[in-house]
């Protein structure tokens, strides 16, 4: 059993309404634990096909995030950093009174569970086990002081009577031997459910980095999970990346049963090569509606020697926009691209694996067909959007892929994109926030709108607040000292509808924290920071604050750039 503070509840819980929240019709899928089941996010970037995008939103509107009627209304403190988004259930059953609930997870190891609204903490766990600690920073600089509970978690209503939270925490014991275990947490109590915790082990069929007798061995030591968690059909999936490209390592996919924590499906990348980790800046694997997984993989061993199928055989995939198929147990890459300059890019680190994935819903094309595509960015700064039927594979003479847009962002990409209504936003390293419009299953050759202001790195990974399709807001943090939280109009980025620089100590929220996606829920926005989670919202000023008469939005205007 770990070292535990549960389950740490409040004697006197207090009962906290929604509000204004609007609920809305329950989910296919979801458990009957209440009447009917408002808007959620349990999952990075909102959903599994990670649009960043929160469609019930009734209270933040245009006309209402201005600085005189928006801002800083609470912050939740934390023991370490906050580097994975947080999670938010609008009814849990705690003490017989169901509560709005923000599940925040830090490098330290812990996670809490907070009241969302009042920050009144419900309970804390402390995932170690008897004299351990959080790992040290592993001789990088990429995640410091010290390395914890780095990915996203994901939460399955489904499992347990209210609902189980799945996370995974690195540590270290008094010998210095590392260990990654996936928790599985009662989302109510805290408490462990299906046996867990489960220590991560595999191994996968090569003779690439790090193997032994013809098999590559996960040791736990040299990885971290930095990609949000994914749960598809049942089933909790990991994902790896190294520490600073310290070797050996390859790219690893995990997958454990949700309701067991039996291991579901290993695969390895690049087996018989090296590196090809799954970085994506934070951003989790994405799922389309057939079920297949999506992402992009780093910089690493990729064969150009194509068997028939037009796959390398050699089964090294580094570099590459990635489609496993889950069946019977087991993983497989089912369809790919990787890019006709793929080893420079490599050489170069160069790599893909900066950005994450994004599916797209069913689209049309000229001829009214449907198309279904996934998209996806990395340090080279082109946009690549790919047919998730036929992929595109590998040619060493051109791209055989739906679309692609060389200078689409004119900088790196280290986070990943948001959509909402035909709009896909970008926030590359150094750039401003670009938003693209989606015609006919295409991307305009170049950003229709732009924000003024430009993004330090890492760029910034946008989320989108909106009743449907009306009222749309995009969310972006600054990565800068002191951070700083915008909001713009969703058909004009132009439009800066709100800063918190703008009310200068009101609105503070100290230095920025690298990676960071504001989740946006129930009138609220939530930043996770260096200590705790900012907690932005509507002022109660007695007015409404409008600066500017109320304009109605368009979602097919478009504006020349």
């Amino acid at each position: 059993m770990p070292l535990n503070l549960r389950p740490l509840l409040v004697a006197s819980l207090m009962a906290c309404a929604l509000g204004n929240s609007a609920t809305a019709t329950p989910s296919r899928g979801l458990p009957t634990r209440s009447a009917s089941i408002p808007f959620h996010v349990f999952t990075y970037h909102d959903n599994k096909a990670r649009t960043g995008a929160d469609l019930q939103e009734t209270r933040l509107t245009p006309e209402d995030v201005n600085v005189r009627s928006f801002g800083k209304v609470g912050f939740f403190p934390t023991d370490g950093k906050v580097d994975a988004e947080p999670l938010y259930d609008p009814s849990v059953r705690i003490h017989g009174e169901r509560q709005p609930v923000l599940y925040v997870a830090t490098e330290e190891d812990r996670l809490y569970a907070f009241n969302a609204v009042s920050g009144q903490l419900l309970w804390k766990d402390i995932l170690l086990k008897p004299g351990e600690t959080p790992s040290g920073p592993r001789h990088c600089n990429q995640v410091i002081p010290v390395i914890g509970i780095t990915s996203t978690p994901v939460i399955d209503p489904q499992v347990g009577p209210h609902g189980t939270l799945f996370a995974v925490a690195l540590s270290k014991n008094r010998e210095g031997q590392h260990e990654q275990r996936l928790y599985a947490l009662d989302l109510a109590t805290g408490a462990e459910r299906a046996g867990g915790p489960v220590t991560i082990r595999a191994s996968f069929p090569g003779t690439g980095a790090g193997s032994v007798n013809g098999r590559v061995l996960f040791n736990p030591a040299q990885y971290k999970e930095r990609a949000g968690l994914l749960l598809l059909h049942g089933v909790v999936y990991t994902s790896w990346a190294s520490h600073c490209d310290h070797r050996p390592y390859t790219g690893w996919v995990i997958g454990y049963r949700a309701r067991t924590l039996k291991q579901d499906g290993v695969i390895d990348v690049t087996p018989n090569g090296s590196d090809g980790g799954i970085w994506s800046s934070g951003a989790g694997p994405a799922a389309g509606p057939g079920g297949h997984i999506y992402f992009l993989d780093g910089n690493g061993s990729f064969d150009p020697h194509l068997n028939r199928r037009g796959f390398p055989r050699n089964h090294d995939f580094g570099n590459a926009f990635i489609r496993l198929t889950a069946q019977n147990g087991q993983l497989r890459v089912s369809d790919y691209f990787n890019m006709d300059n793929t080893r420079a890019e490599s050489r170069a680190d160069q790599d893909f694996g900066s950005g994450g994935a994004l599916v797209l819903p069913t689209l049309r094309d000229r001829r009214g067909r449907p198309v279904e595509l996934a998209l996806g960015a990395g340090k080279d700064g082109i946009i690549y959007v790919v047919n998730r039927r036929h992929m595109g594979h590998f040619s060493p003479r051109a791209n055989r892929i739906w679309q692609e847009i060389p200078h689409g962002l004119h900088g790196p990409e280290f986070g990943m994109p948001a959509y909402f209504d035909h709009w896909v936003y970008f926030g590359a390293v150094g750039q401003p926030l670009r938003a693209f419009r989606i015609h006919h299953a295409r991307l305009s050759e170049q950003a229709i709108s732009r924000s003024s202001n430009h993004f330090v790195y890492p760029g910034t990974t946008p989320s989108v607040s909106a009743n449907g399709r009306h009222h749309g807001i995009v969310w972006a943090v600054e990565n800068s000292n002191p951070a700083v939280l915008y909001a713009y109009r969703a058909d004009d980025l132009h439009d800066l509808l709100y800063s918190s620089r703008q009310a200068g100590r009101r609105d503070a929220f100290g230095p920025g924290n690298k990676f960071i996606t504001p989740l946006i829920a129930h009138g609220r926005v939530y930043v996770g920071t260096r200590d705790g989670v900012a907690v932005f919202g509507l002022l109660a000023t007695g007015h409404t604050g409008r600066t500017r008469p109320a304009r109605r939005q368009n979602p097919d205007r478009t504006r020349k750039p």
